[in-house]
């Protein structure tokens, strides 16, 4: 088989196939963690692109991130300010996290949830399927 049929059969298979990398698999996607260290701090310098993307409070965000990472942190302007290094990978870790315990539905999996407190105790309410489950964390 010469280089050039092998060639245009694989050009044929791709266009069968289409391009993967525009279909995405969720229609939710968490932005790039931008970190940026200053001695023994560690700036996230686009905190305020994740409260916006999970529709949450973004004290409660950060106040989850300072209790998770165990050291204190505060927000100035669109970044955040946390004590010591830390990998863009945990925070992208931690975010997933978030992600999967105050953010998605755990009956349908959908990110379009909204945190309603009765009584001092935080309820999931599903805008998608109308489930309703209770939140054991304090950072709702």
């Amino acid at each position: 088989m010469a280089k050039s049929d092998y060639e245009t059969l694989l050009k044929r298979i791709q266009d069968k196939l289409g391009d993967s990398k525009k279909a995405s698999t969720t229609r939710f996607e968490l932005p790039v963690v931008d970190v940026m260290w200053e001695g023994q701090k560690t700036f996230l310098r686009n905190f305020s692109e994740f409260p916006k993307v999970l529709r949450r409070d973004p004290d409660k965000v950060l106040q989850y991130l300072s209790k998770e990472f165990a050291v204190p942190a505060e927000r100035s302007g669109d970044k955040a300010m946390f004590v010591g290094r830390r990998a863009p990978d945990d925070f992208t870790r931690l975010f997933q996290i978030y992600v999967k315990d105050y953010l998605e539905c755990h009956t349908c999996k959908s990110p379009d949830t909204k945190i309603l407190k009765e009584n001092r105790i935080s309820f999931l309410i599903c805008e998608a399927c109308g489930a309703k489950s209770t939140l054991k964390g304090k950072y709702a």
